[in-house]
């Protein structure tokens, strides 16, 4: 079942708790006050009920249903649409997970569709029921409650965000290519982070807005004021951590291009020097190859050769052996090879 917590409240206190959305309808008709029906990862066919007992609007019903929406606030009448876009950091995973909060809002009624676990709505409603005071104001306090929640729980998450960010920077100047993976990992969490906060300061200055228009309670104003302080330094810091990031990626990139030419440049004097002594080689085997060459054809001993029984034969072998060896010294030493 979709439905979590199911309360009516008037004058700051809860006077009933219905055991399902008809019998919510039927005591809200008899009673007043205010419900508010908390749902998580409701049913098409529910939240359509919810929509056609509280004249919701279609268009605002069609957001609900398909989900995957940015953070927002619009109204439609007397009935306020409200998505906002809940964090919490994993510890054992090190990384932030993101949910997905609908709130209508009417005058008489607060319906929250949850489809994470982040916020803690639970916790909403006992501080509320706990400071009737603020209660009593109706569906706004709720919605002042829900607001002020979800940008408490996004501490936790700033935090983590940046031990993060320090264990990158410690890890900056290693060649491991978790590195560049993990910067790249955790620039997609701070930039869906920043998408779900940056609305947010916009959103609360609309209500603001509004106050003189409806009526909204001097208190309940400067409770409003309260979370617009906490979102503008947390909105600036997610937005210092992008920056961040992107900075690291271009020192990490840079190291390791730095790295790479290093090690080409190493490369590349290995191949020289290598080069330089297949030089040497070939030139001392061409050397010894010239006398091997004149000995060869000297020594195959066939009666009938030109200058075999020529007494300055030898001497004249020998003589053009080391000619032809002294030769090719001179030129590959005056190319360097030697």
């Amino acid at each position: 079942m979709a439905l979590v917590d199911n309360g009516i409240y008037r004058d700051g206190m809860r006077v009933k708790t219905p055991e399902s959305l008809d019998e919510t309808f039927e005591d809200m008709r008899e009673s007043g006050g205010f419900a508010w029906i908390g749902l998580y990862r409701p049913t098409t066919e529910e939240i359509h009920a919810v929509a056609a007992e509280f004249g919701l609007h279609h268009l605002a019903v069609a957001d609900a249903l398909n989900g995957h929406q940015r953070a927002k606030l619009e109204r439609y009448g007397d009935c306020l649409f409200v998505v906002l876009r809940p964090a919490r950091y994993l510890d054992a995973e090190e990384e932030v997970e993101f949910g997905e909060l609908h709130m209508f809002v009417g005058p008489d009624f607060v319906i929250t569709i949850r489809h994470a676990e982040s916020p803690d709505l639970a916790a909403v409603r006992r501080r509320l029921e706990g400071a009737p005071e603020l209660l009593r104001f109706g569906p706004e306090a709720v919605l002042y409650a829900v607001l002020d929640q979800v940008v408490d729980e996004y501490g936790p998450v700033v935090a983590g965000l940046e031990n993060d960010i320090d264990e990158i920077e410690d890890e900056l100047f290693s060649e491991s290519i978790d590195v560049s993976r993990r910067i790249f990992g955790l620039s997609r969490e701070v930039i869906e982070f920043q998408r779900g906060i940056a609305p947010l300061r916009a959103m609360i200055e609309a209500l603001q807005g509004g106050v003189d228009k409806y009526n909204v309670d001097l208190e309940l104003q400067r409770h409003l004021r309260d979370v617009l302080d906490h979102v503008i330094p947390i909105g600036d810091r997610v937005a210092t951590y992008r920056q961040l990031l992107q900075d690291a990626l271009t020192v990490h990139l840079t190291v390791v291009g730095q790295r790479q030419n290093e090690e080409m440049r190493h490369l590349s004097e290995t191949s020289i020097a290598q080069s330089e002594e297949v030089k040497k080689i070939s030139s001392w085997a061409a050397i010894l190859f010239a006398p091997t060459l004149i000995a060869s054809v000297y020594g195959m001993n066939f009666d009938v050769m030109p200058e075999l029984h020529w007494a300055l034969g030898y001497p004249f072998a020998v003589g053009l052996m080391a000619a032809m060896g002294f030769g090719l010294y001179w030129v590959f030493k005056k190319r360097n090879w030697l």
